[in-house]
């Protein structure tokens, strides 16, 4: 399928691994000049050089972390002017205990899951509308509809997230820009695997990947039978960057494998 993107410019925050990096991906095999942000200088470069190589388009690496204001001054003087913006941000790690759980806790996550998107977006909302196109794309958390409690600095802030997208995204439609959630499930990635000691920790089990994927698979019955990889999620991502899909706005996407028992 022709995406219809080749030689758009388009923003992956969060590209250098997991789900970003497989929507950057998807965006460069388009044909898509990529600006992709991470804090990990090393593996961020490396997936900037690799893309380029492979898709022959540009993928520029700012190092930046997008719930700090500096870390988003430095994507925008990098990219001012977009076609495409898509943001992720790492998995926060389960809470446990949540009477545990600190103000300074709920701060960070709302500084990176809400504060950190919502600013971006204001930034580049004005740009996109000018241009009278632009797509936006939030791959944000399932948890954000469908409330967990050992999931509690995941969930919440990207509830506020929706609903803050759920309103904006009917404003500007009418010039031409759409902005979409995907709500993703539980994926076996390199953020989530590197949570793997935390979840162990939070539910008394050995910090063994196959032991946490067991419990997880056994407490958290997902239908499809197994849990997801970064490019089960990734081609609704691009496809929700592209002119296609022009009559999709506002909507929170699930990706779960039938976890969410919901009918919408």
């Amino acid at each position: 399928m022709d995406l219809q993107i080749k030689g758009k410019k388009a923003i992956m925050a969060g590209g250098s691994a997991g789900m970003g990096r497989a929507t950057a991906e998807r965006l460069a095999e388009a044909g898509a000049d990529l600006v992709i942000t991470a804090r990990r200088e090393e593996r961020l470069v490396k997936a900037a050089e690799e893309m380029s190589a492979k898709y022959g388009v540009s993928v520029t690496p700012v190092v930046a972390d997008s719930s700090k204001e500096e870390g988003r001054q430095a994507l925008f003087e990098a990219c001012p002017d977009p076609d495409i913006l898509a943001i992720t941000i790492k998995p926060p790690a389960p809470n446990g205990d949540f009477l545990k759980l600190t103000p300074e806790d709920w701060r960070n996550s709302v500084d990176t899951a809400l504060i950190g998107p919502i600013e971006i977006m204001r930034n580049y909302i004005p740009v996109m509308k000018d241009k009278g196109w632009g797509r936006i794309v939030n791959i944000a958390t399932f948890s954000a509809k469908n409330p967990m409690l050992w999931r509690l600095m995941s969930g919440p802030a990207r509830s506020a997230l929706i609903n803050y997208t759920a309103s904006v995204s009917r404003e500007v439609a009418q010039y031409g820009i759409t902005i979409n959630n995907i709500l993703p499930g539980m994926f076996q990635t390199e953020g989530a695997e590197e949570l793997i000691e935390v979840y162990a920790e939070a539910f008394n089990l050995p910090a063994d990947q196959d032991a946490v994927l067991t419990h997880f698979l056994e407490n958290n019955k997902i239908p499809a039978g197994f849990i997801a990889d970064a490019d089960d999620m990734a081609p609704m991502a691009a496809l929700l960057c592209s002119p296609l899909s022009r009559f999709i706005v506002g909507q929170n996407i699930v990706i779960d494998g039938g976890q969410h028992h919901s009918l919408f």
